[in-house]
């Protein structure tokens, strides 16, 4: 069998010629990367041959995508594939079927022609390397014929290059299984939600409930001692044969956003079981207590009030929150009741710090700065900061036909104004963001000027200062265009979370796994708060982040990874613990 070392030891020739098929009829893309050698991972022979592409001429690019063959298209009917198209296309059916769904693609393959001016690539061995179904196919490529020409050359690159990884995967023997029982996890407890359709699993309902049962069951087969605490807190501890020592924490949460994705949270519990397996199975044991934490509670969405879980690890839990109703009038207490938990004994899950290491988090990026740097994994420096208001404008509902434009008090305008008025403030200045993600017209009416108008803000930096001033200059800006328009304001503030800068000693031991990997080390900020931001007013606190695909899309059903890069960041982690503390 090829082998890396093997691999590193032929003349430019033979490297070639074993790498033959790899890239679809571009044996050009081997010949540069010879030269690399010696690579010595498997993620760096990957990252090598994605450079050759990443640095070929646009007319290289545009002819490496033409090499392949459309899907179900003449050429497979012909049986003039590859052999590795032929088992590719083969693995998801498409030699398979109907007459609708051939015809369906032969039109979708006519038209992405015309748009694009080469053929749809996906590949199709998917997520996992076992295959896509052909309903996904089809409705993967109606989507990506949405994508601008740019947009989509970027995404088909991406393609031939997991195509390449399924290929390479496959030519050395080498199967991602950690990555592959991630996902696997992932896809059982994604199919649990509150909605008949789409993942919804929000705090203490019953998918919330067996969620977390199975999350403790699966740490036990994992070789852990796990329990549900009191908050609903999974958590698990791979024990030390030392029993003073001290604990490092990893972990996430499970809850998900409404119709939220499979892996926003739930990754960076799933993967550490996963490794504590691995040690478990070898008889090994770290030099620390390892506590896995499934947080039960992180989005806010059943109770309107975020970090529930981490919050009472840290001994930040606010006891005024039992009282919070839900939309059919449960309070929190209740619920914790109806779970089996005892909400009195929230208090005493608070952890001390002396007691802990530091807490680390691996979490899907949830956008798309890793896809656009072809790179598995990044460091996180921080995570930003937020500040977030609803803002009720009242301005004078009237006829539109008959009020002149001068004379209108008009509260969407002065809405529109305001949305502008973020959008300048926060562009252009590093790491901060603003984003009015919700604008209604309460009772509004084709005819009839706004009255009223409702929107939120939501202000993001990794600096507290920057998003403070700009939070400044955004409520003076508010209140200007308000009395210029003659509309009444409200404001209300509903988030007010500090910067969360990660610890420097914790991001330089997981950049160097990553570059012991064979990858380049990235360091980027994170938008999204995390339960990390909690556990920083604790301890130490560091982040992973692993690639996001389908252009970074998170917090919906179209969010996804691939197992290879799930592998790539449970070696990361791996690799993190085993040298913790050396």
């Amino acid at each position: 069998m090829t082998t890396l070392a093997s691999l590193n030891t032929l003349d430019d020739a033979a490297f070639v010629a074993a790498l033959n098929g790899i890239y679809e009829h571009s044996p050009w893309i081997a010949a540069r990367a010879a030269d690399m050698r010696p690579l010595v991972t498997l993620s760096g022979l990957k990252r090598a041959l994605q450079e050759v592409v990443d640095a070929a001429s646009a007319d290289e690019q545009l002819a490496l995508l033409r090499a392949h063959p459309e899907l179900a298209g003449k050429a497979a009917i012909a049986g003039e594939l590859t052999q590795e198209s032929t088992g590719e296309q083969a693995a998801s059916g498409l030699n398979l079927c109907s007459a609708d769904e051939y015809a369906r693609l032969h039109q979708l393959n006519r038209d992405y022609n015309d748009k694009f001016g080469f053929p749809f690539i996906l590949a199709v061995k998917g997520p996992t390397g076992r295959g896509l179904t052909r309903t996904s196919i089809i409705e993967t490529f109606a989507r990506r014929l949405k994508n601008t020409g740019a947009d989509e050359l970027a995404e088909a690159l991406r393609q031939v290059h997991r195509i390449a990884e399924i290929r390479l995967n496959a030519l050395l023997g080498v199967k991602p299984e950690l990555g592959e029982r991630i996902m696997d996890w992932c896809e059982t407890i994604g199919a649990w939600s509150d909605a008949d359709t789409g993942l919804t699993c929000a705090y203490l309902t019953p998918a919330h409930r067996k969620t977390a049962a199975q999350l403790a069951a699966w740490m036990r087969a994992a070789g852990m001692d796990a329990h549900v605490d009191a908050v609903g807190n999974v958590v698990g501890r791979y024990a030390s044969n030392d029993p003073q020592a001290r604990t490092l924490m990893t972990g996430s949460h499970y809850d998900t956003v409404r119709n939220g994705g499979k892996y926003d949270g739930r990754l960076g519990i799933l993967l550490p079981i996963a490794i504590v397996a691995h040690l478990h199975a070898r008889g090994e044991r770290l030099p620390f207590h390892l506590d896995v934490v499934g947080f039960a509670e992180e989005e806010g969405v059943r109770y309107r009030s975020t970090f529930l879980g981490s919050s009472a690890i840290t001994g930040q839990f606010d006891p005024a929150l039992l009282d919070a109703i839900d939309a059919e009038g449960i309070t929190l207490r209740d619920a914790i009741r109806a779970a089996g938990q005892d909400p009195d004994a929230i208090g005493a899950i608070a952890r001390k710090a002396e007691d802990l290491l530091g807490f680390v988090e691996v979490h899907i990026e949830q956008g798309p700065v890793l896809l656009e740097r072809g790179l598995p994994v990044g460091v996180v420096t921080a995570i930003a900061g937020s500040s977030r208001y609803l803002v009720e404008l009242s301005g004078v509902a009237s006829h539109a036909g008959t009020t002149p434009m001068g004379m209108r008090r008009d509260a969407a305008a002065a809405a529109a104004e305001i949305v502008l008025l973020v959008e300048e403030r926060c562009g252009g200045t590093a790491s901060l963001v603003g984003t009015v993600g919700q604008l209604e017209v309460p009772a509004g009416s084709v005819n009839v000027i706004p009255g009223a108008c409702r929107l939120s803000l939501d202000i993001r930096a990794a600096s507290d200062a920057v998003r403070l001033a700009a939070v400044d200059d955004i409520l003076a800006g508010i209140t200007a265009i308000c009395a210029r328009r003659g509309i009444e304001e409200k404001l209300w503030k509903i988030v007010e979370a500090d910067a969360a800068p990660c610890a420097p000693r914790l991001m330089d031991m997981l950049g160097a796994a990553v570059e012991r990997q064979g990858l380049p080390r990235f360091d980027l900020l994170s938008g999204a708060g995390h339960d990390a931001m909690q556990m920083a007013q604790l301890t130490e606190v560091a982040m992973l982040f692993t690639r996001c695909g389908n252009g970074g899309i998170s917090h919906n059903p179209l969010e996804t990874m691939t197992a290879d890069d799930a592998e790539a960041a449970a070696q990361v982690l791996l690799d993190f613990l085993r040298r913790f503390g050396t």
